[in-house]
This record gives C-alpha cells, structure tokens and sequence, in this order.
C-alpha cells in the first residue's frame, strides 16, 4: 500500500497519534501489519499488510484514524508476491 499525507501532517497527526500507534500495534500483535511508516520527506507512507482480500485491507486503512481525521488523503494498493 502506497499512499499520501496531507499538507503539515506532523503537526496536524499530533492529537490522534497515539490511538492510531495502539491500532497499529493491535494489527502488528495479530500478523495482520507487517510494516507501515512514512517515506523520510514525510509526504507518503507505504505499508504491508496480510489481508485476505482488497476490501479486508481498505477496511483496515479506513478504520484508521489517521484515515478519518484526514492525515492520509489517498492511497493505493499494489498486490505483490514475496519472490524470497
């Protein structure tokens, strides 16, 4: 999953940073979060995930509160295949 933060995103994910560290780790717990984080200009996240489906992981990325507030603005999801 690649998406795009919004404009100040650091400043502006500051109140609702913590509920979304819990969530992620509560994915992280049940091996439904691989790794998720932003890029180091801080202007898009990439994440991987095993969901079982497309709809799964947009119900994953849609629960999300930095989806609700705003924080993430679009994202797309690009199946791979782990080669080794």
């Amino acid at each position: 999953m690649f998406g795009e933060y919004c404009e100040d995103a650091i400043v502006k994910r500051e109140p609702f940073r913590e509920q979304h560290l819990d969530r992620l780790k509560k994915l992280k717990d049940r091996d439904i979060l691989v790794t998720l984080g932003p890029t180091k200009c801080t202007k898009y996240l990439f994440g991987i995930f095993n969901a079982n489906d497309e709809n799964q992981l947009r119900d994953f990325i849609e629960k999300d509160i930095y989806w609700e507030k705003g924080i993430w603005i679009n994202y797309e999801i690009y199946p791979w295949v782990q080669v080794f």
